[in-house]
C-alpha cells in the first residue's frame, strides 16, 4: 500500500530562514531516499506504507528534538 503524508511543524518563524525543526525533518526524509516536497506550508512525502511510517516517526522525532512544539500530520492512502 502506498501512502501520502503531509506534515507541518511549528513554531512558524515568518518569512526568511527555514526553522531548524523543519530542516531536520527534511534531512531525515532525504537520508531515507523518499520522494518528498518541502514548501512554505509544510512537507509531503510519498512511498510504501512501511517506509513512509518509519520515516515519519524519525522525521517527527528529529523535528521535536530541534525545537518543534507542534506537528500536524495528515496521511492518505494513495492506492488507486
Amino acid at each position: 500500500m502506498r501512502l501520502t503524508a503531509e506534515f507541518t511543524s511549528e513554531p512558524f518563524e515568518g518569512e526568511g530562514a527555514v526553522p531548524a525543526h523543519a530542516e531536520r525533518a527534511v534531512e531525515v526524509l532525504r537520508a531515507r531516499g523518499l520522494d518528498h516536497d518541502f514548501g512554505p506550508l509544510g512537507t509531503s512525502v510519498e512511498g510504501e506504507s512501511g517506509a513512509v511510517l518509519d520515516a515519519l516517526r524519525a522525521a517527527l522525532a528529529g523535528a521535536f528534538a530541534a525545537g518543534a512544539t507542534r506537528v500536524t500530520v495528515q496521511i492518505d492512502c494513495a492506492d488507486d
